[in-house]
């Protein structure tokens, strides 16, 4: 007997309008003051998040009540509409980061890098859970556990941010230098191992601190490794070169698509974070071998300039500062922040002096790793979504995501300023310039020296 379709009602008239407006408007606030923050020289996404703060809790709900109210209702309906849309940039935007990371240079730099990623990586990891243990519940999701929230909280100090650090570099003209390219492979070592770690207790935080089950998730983390390594590279490499050779426009930005969103949705069935999936997956596409990720430039551009910006605008929207008028949540904001600032600097010089690397070396490694940007606000966002974050710490811990991302570009400058720069490094430097120049419009002939 055959079973009539059901027909499922759509999206209330009211609720499709709210979503609309909701999406203009973080975005117009983010692309303006996005730019206002590059202007001032700070990263485009400090203006980003300032966007979603401004038009919250933090600002607008105290200033306008009504208004903030009506446009970003706090209704479950309303804000996992906004959260969907925002998922679907955060997925892509992580897939690009496994895209960026360069292979070629972690196997180059061996062993070297793995000594510096894993101080960089082992020390806050370690201060920070035990900084976890000693923040008071006020800062603990309700019902969370607390083994499970300082696991997290060493999580978040131990990250890096890819994409904020690669871009640092390359404006500050630092890429081509041995500590710029030692600061990419810390940083890769300690990303890849973090989001290993973040699913690991992601599978912790909803099925308990139980020996089988902790077991389990480990096993699942290798076998997925090993299958992405295997089976996955094959796979994703022959879809993207295929793509390549059907010369159909756009088919190569659909295919990455399509491997993120199927990665996501992989790794997330075996209880593990979405976003690993995608990473993993980026890194597949970026090492494919005949395959010029030039070709996902357009998707590339719709990742940065609509969906994360309207990421970062709605994670901003979670925020609220009014909170941290408080002396006691203010204090232990404070050492976070500090926690975070001491292990990364404290891991990444050690790690530079262990290798053979001078003090001002050493100091621009940590300068550099110490960035989080916005790799930590994803991870914040995911604590929240696991029920370990109060609003109180998920605001600490994207300041502190936006305060070290400021800190880089000046003490990097402060330390490289007296690290002499060699005859191999020059060289290096002039490839570089002659890889990035054609891919640019035709400039008109300058009269300035490049400094």
């Amino acid at each position: 007997m055959p079973v009539a379709a059901s027909v499922v009602e759509p999206l209330p008239s009211h609720a499709l309008m709210v979503l609309l407006l909701q999406v203009g408007v973080l975005l117009l606030f983010a692309l303006l003051l996005g730019r206002l923050a590059e202007r001032l020289g700070m990263p485009a996404v400090v203006g980003e998040l300032t966007a979603g703060v401004l038009l919250g809790p933090s600002l607008l709900f105290h200033v306008a009540p009504g208004v903030g109210n009506w446009l970003f209702p706090q209704s479950t309906e309303h804000m996992h509409l906004l959260d969907a849309v925002g998922q679907f940039g955060v997925i892509l935007l992580v897939g690009f980061s496994g895209i960026h990371l360069d292979l070629k240079l972690v196997r180059r730099q061996g062993a070297r890098a793995a000594g510096v990623g894993a101080a960089g990586l082992l020390v806050p990891l370690v201060l920070g859970a035990g900084l976890g243990f000693l923040l008071p519940a006020q800062l603990r999701a309700p019902g969370a556990d607390h083994t499970v929230f300082a696991l997290f909280v060493g999580v978040v100090m131990c990250v890096s941010a890819i994409p904020v650090i690669a871009r640092t570099l390359i404006d500050m003209k630092l890429i081509h230098r041995d500590v710029g390219q030692m600061i990419l492979v810390a940083v890769t070592i300690d990303d890849a191992v973090g989001w290993i770690l973040l699913s690991l207790i992601a599978a912790m935080a909803t099925t308990g601190l139980y020996a089988g089950e902790v077991l389990t998730t480990l096993g699942e983390v290798g076998l997925l490794v090993l299958a992405t390594a295997t089976v996955g590279r094959y796979l994703v490499g022959a879809a993207m070169r295929a793509s390549a050779r059907a010369d159909v426009p756009g088919l190569p930005v659909v295919t990455a698509v399509v491997l993120m969103m199927l990665s996501a949705a992989g790794t997330h069935a075996l209880g593990l974070e979405a976003a690993l999936g995608a990473f993993l997956c980026g890194i597949l596409i970026g090492g494919t071998e005949q395959f010029d990720t030039v070709s996902l430039a357009p998707l590339n551009t719709t990742v940065m300039s609509v969906l994360a910006p309207l990421f970062f605008a709605t994670a901003g929207l979670r925020m609220d500062l009014t909170s941290l008028v408080d002396p006691e949540v203010a204090l232990w904001g404070f050492a976070v922040f500090a926690v975070a600032v001491v292990g990364k600097f404290l891991g990444a010089f050690l790690g530079g002096l262990t290798t053979r690397m001078n003090r001002w070396e050493s100091l621009a490694l940590g300068a550099g790793i110490n960035a989080r940007g916005v790799i930590e606000v994803i991870i914040a966002l995911i604590g929240v979504r696991l029920g370990l974050l109060t609003v109180e710490m998920y605001s600490i811990v994207v300041l502190v995501a936006v305060l070290t991302s400021l800190m880089a570009p000046p003490l990097l400058r402060l330390a490289m300023n007296r690290v002499e720069q060699t005859a191999e490094e020059e060289l290096r430097g002039h490839r570089f310039l002659a890889q990035t120049r054609p891919a640019q419009a035709a400039p008109a002939p300058s009269t300035t020296a490049d400094p």
